[in-house]
């Protein structure tokens, strides 16, 4: 039975589409608000990365609307990290156990599945072009512009999801409201989108079944692969500084850098000059914000939430993982909107900023640690404890990307602990086989036998 609550969902983005269709599930009629035109009939560019890597949390979100078969028809398993070094030799670095993988998908692709969802629902309509000015935070009346004829209008909903991303208008709004905490720090790095075409042959010039990354200790360069054989580059570099974004002012600047530095993808890359001066220089913010919600009548979620920096690959994950809370608590409470929305900031908070730590910290590794014979040894040591004590020891990428049922806060706390234990293990350590010495076997025995 349709129910009569108005919802509007601001956003017609990842996560706004994913939570309309939860909402119609539950029986409301849902309105969708989306600033951009529909993806589906123009071309959008904006610099936003155009590969995503999708992960158990995301794929469970997924399952339940029943199409992550359809999803994983166009989405490549990623196994292992392959680093290269400024020679082009290469190193490995399995994800997780056989078998486990990460997924490159297309954010465009996906969006677009999600759209094609919403719309074959009857409870829910999509707006496009529309753009949320204010709303009044007391009446929750919502100031709109309608993109295509200029004009302002008023639309007053039951309950607002601002799902409308890290520059959110909705949540600029309630930052106009008594104790409003909010803060957000940006990376003095930005990041490019370059491009490593097919081969002639159609074929991937790279190993396909990988993120591929070149990590050069203060910068790092990383590659997804994409179905036509293309892999989607994004160089993360300094805005300012030797070398930085501002240093490469001269095509010749340019190749010679690339060169010097990434000559293997260099090799790749026909392109380079027209993309690195034409594509948009995206910025790395981190946003985190409290309350999320305001007496049951407007909640935050996703990136106006807390928006990360993408170096765990979770962004989309834990907004997908925002919708499943949700879904559940709805399911549980039914129309008790301050209570739903309550425990869900209650919830939810502590992880995301749990997840928006760990990204910055990822950040560091792959850009200076992967490189570093010590911290790959430490890595297989780690392996070696996993297979010793599967029910004791599982990696803090593990925890965070193949573990779903375990909150990203205690992921964290776990892997601080594991983090101390490798501490005092790695001074026994020069070579995989110290692995086995009496003192190295007996640490493990006092903290996980």
């Amino acid at each position: 039975m349709e129910k009569t609550t108005q919802l509007s969902v601001m956003g017609g983005g990842l996560v706004g589409c994913l939570l309309s269709l939860y909402l119609a599930k539950q029986g409301y009629r849902v309105d969708v608000y989306e600033r951009r035109p529909d993806l589906r009939r123009t071309d959008i560019a904006g610099g936003r990365s155009i590969n995503l890597a999708l992960s158990d949390r995301g794929w469970r979100a997924l399952e339940t609307i029943g199409i992550a078969e359809d999803i994983k028809k166009v989405a490549i398993p990623m196994y292992r990290r392959v680093m290269h070094d400024k020679n082009g030799n290469l190193s490995f670095q399995p994800y997780g156990q056989e078998g486990q993988a990460i997924y490159s998908v297309s954010r465009g692709g996906l969006n677009q599945a999600l759209l094609d969802l919403a719309e074959s629902q009857s409870n829910i309509s999509l707006h496009f072009q529309q753009q949320v000015m204010e709303v009044e935070v007391a009446s929750n009346k919502v100031t709109m512009l309608d993109n295509l004829s200029g004009e302002e209008y008023q639309i007053n909903p039951d309950v607002v999801f601002a799902a409308d991303g890290a520059y959110s208008m909705v949540r600029l709004s309630l930052q106009k409201t008594d104790r409003f905490n909010y803060e957000q720090s940006y990376l003095d790095y930005g990041y490019k989108e370059l491009t490593i075409p097919p081969a002639a042959d159609g074929g991937w010039q790279l190993e396909k079944n990988a993120l591929h990354i070149w990590p050069r200790g203060q910068y790092m360069m990383i590659a997804l692969p994409n179905i036509d054989g293309s892999f989607t580059c994004t160089l993360f570099f300094p805005y300012e500084g030797e070398p930085s974004f501002k240093s490469l002012q001269t095509p010749a600047q340019l190749q010679r850098f690339f060169q010097e530095v990434f000559p293997d993808a260099t090799a790749l890359m026909p392109d380079l000059v027209e993309e690195f001066y034409e594509n948009p220089t995206g910025s790395l913010v981190t946003i985190k914000c409290l309350p999320w919600q305001h007496k049951g009548r407007i909640l935050l979620l996703g990136d106006a939430a807390h928006a990360i920096v993408p170096f765990y690959g979770q962004g989309m994950n834990a907004g997908f993982e925002d919708c499943t809370v949700l879904r559940g608590l709805l399911e549980q409470h039914k129309d008790d909107w301050e209570t739903i929305f309550q425990t869900f900031q209650e919830m939810r908070k502590p992880n995301t900023d749990s997840i928006a730590d760990l990204a910055v910290y990822n950040f560091i590794e792959m850009r200076d640690k992967v490189a570093d014979p010590r911290f790959l040894l430490q890595k297989k040591i780690e392996a070696k404890i996993t297979a010793q004590y599967p029910d004791s020891w599982l990696p803090l990428y593990s925890m965070v990307t193949f573990s779903p049922d375990l909150p990203y806060a205690e992921a964290l706390a776990n892997g601080k602990r594991q983090e101390e234990i490798m501490r005092r293990l790695m001074e026994y350590i020069q070579t995989e086989e110290d692995y086995n010495k009496p003192e190295v076997q007996q640490v493990l025995q006092e903290q996980l036998g």
